[in-house]
């Protein structure tokens, strides 16, 4: 069996992002059942050294659009990080799953060995398309969805499982 790029990449990254919009509605819900502020739950931290909650989902959103742009050779859509609500970032995600919808098949298989070259923090990172695509999209988006997911359990949303892999 192969497995194309176009397939490793969109639906995976698709579900992950939509399991996040039913783990940011939990939280929604959550929030407002227990009168809880939810600016507290947006800028929840494990350690004070890391992004809160907000950051966590516009990193997830970013990394999936910007990823995937690289991969099919174009541009993604900007996005302002200015979301201070769970509606703003349910939004925000809803728009990264509209591009993502945009990509054709043709326009991401036969990236496996494109040359990719993403400048971070004053540095150059060089990558095959297949390595950009597994050891580094892949693997932060899911960080950071995991991380979210644990922000707001740590926080009281009763969350399981089934929340961060969603329905088969």
């Amino acid at each position: 069996m192969t497995l194309s790029m176009f397939e490793a990449a969109v639906p995976p990254l698709a579900r992950s992002l939509t399991n996040l919009i039913a783990i940011l509605r939990k939280a929604a819900a959550h929030a407002e059942a227990r009168g809880i502020e939810p600016a507290v739950l947006l800028q929840a931290r494990l350690y004070p050294d890391m992004f809160p909650l907000v950051r966590q989902v516009q990193i997830a959103t970013d990394i999936a659009r910007r990823g995937l742009a690289r991969l099919a050779a174009g541009e993604a859509p900007a996005m302002e990080d200015n979301e201070t609500s769970f509606e703003e970032l349910i939004e925000r995600i809803e728009a990264t799953l509209a591009y993502l919808a945009t990509l054709a098949p043709e326009q991401i298989d036969g990236s496996e060995a494109r040359p990719i070259e993403l400048p971070v923090r004053g540095e150059t990172l060089h990558f095959t398309g297949q390595a950009f695509l597994l050891f580094f999209i892949l693997p932060n988006v899911y960080f950071h969805v995991t991380t979210a997911y644990d922000l707001l359990r740590h926080n009281g949303v009763e969350l399981g499982k089934r929340d961060f892999l969603g329905e088969p």
